[in-house]
């Protein structure tokens, strides 16, 4: 017999077929979406503010009511087997939401509680995942003397607590200074690599590309293109990085495959080619003793995305 989503691959670590939510105020926020990321992927969702990404990130939560359609996690209905199902995710939001006045320790052990694990596995769990986030020393303090990065690795650590084989960061480097930046980065590249799938949702381009193998784009509550990293970023051309230095220099670095305009003594420009490796740059940067405060595009590659995708003729979007 057939299934009436005939289609889906349910087996995937998540999978959605004809996903539809509609407001009270008839706002259509998604169209029918279909989407599939398999086991094991470290998968980017990207879209423009209002695309849907929030919406369809709730409704994987069972945080926002669907108004139709069907989704799967490792082939559980969410909505068959909504408390299974969200045993198996752990969620990074983008906002913090967990007391200010709390210990690390007692942050991430009751979380641990939530999903049934017992207090001496809690415990042993946050101390593993606060060790693997670094801030195990800091684990009897209350988590309103951390700063914005170490928050959002916290997040992490809290969202890993029970051992989910999908893991899903909305914006999780917001906020995060450049090299903070890169130790998360590691980090979740190192969790993949054992098998945890990551789904990322981020308005920087240039995270998804040194993170993510896979991509799909949302925009008006429709999938407008859905394919390998490599084929998006086959689309753009070159990259302006724009870095503020945390101290002044008198020349630009030599960068292998790279132009280095200098600015200013704290400024620098750099032109990277499609498809080089972003992380590369920073170490070369780093060899050469030149310290970077804060790092932006000069160019939103994201909107220039967007343009180009909605220029291209329809057959090309799948």
């Amino acid at each position: 017999m057939k299934a009436p989503y005939e289609g889906i691959k349910i087996e995937a670590a998540l999978a959605i077929h004809g996903l539809k939510k509609v407001y009270d105020n008839s706002i259509e926020a998604l169209k029918g979406i279909d989407l599939t990321v398999d086991q094991g992927d470290f998968f980017a969702l990207l879209g423009p503010n209002g695309a849907g990404k929030s919406t369809t990130i709730g409704i994987i939560c069972t945080l926002v009511r669907k108004t139709s359609g069907k989704v799967h996690l490792f082939g559980l209905d969410i909505d068959r087997s909504p408390y299974e199902a969200k045993r198996l995710m752990g969620v990074v939001p983008q906002e913090f939401n967990f007391s200010l006045f709390e210990r690390l320790t007692d942050i991430v052990a009751a979380q641990a509680g939530y999903y049934g694990l017992a207090p001496k596995q809690a415990r042993q769990n946050a101390e593993k995942y606060l060790r693997l986030l670094d801030l195990w020393e800091f684990r009897h303090e209350q988590s309103r003397h951390l700063s914005g990065g170490m928050k959002r690795r916290l997040m992490i650590a809290r969202a890993l607590v029970h051992e989910p084989r999908l893991l899903i960061l909305d914006e999780p480097t917001a906020g995060v200074d450049v090299s903070m930046r890169a130790s998360v980065w590691k980090f979740l590249r190192e969790i993949n690599r054992k098998g945890i799938t990551i789904i990322l949702t981020t308005h920087y381009l240039e995270e998804a590309e040194s993170l993510c193998r896979n991509i799909a784009i949302i925009d008006r509550g429709e999938i407008i293109q859905r394919s390998s990293m490599s084929e998006i970023i086959s689309l753009l051309e070159n990259q302006v990085f724009v870095l503020d230095l945390a101290e002044p220099i008198d020349s630009p670095p030599v960068l292998k495959d790279c132009e280095a305009r200098l600015v200013d003594p704290r400024k620098l420009e750099i032109e990277v080619g499609r498809g080089q490796e972003i992380l590369s740059m920073f170490s070369l940067l780093k060899d050469q003793h030149i310290k970077v405060a804060s790092l932006k595009n000069k160019h939103n590659r994201l909107e220039q995305l967007f343009i180009r995708l909605t220029a291209l003729p329809e057959e090309v979007h799948s």
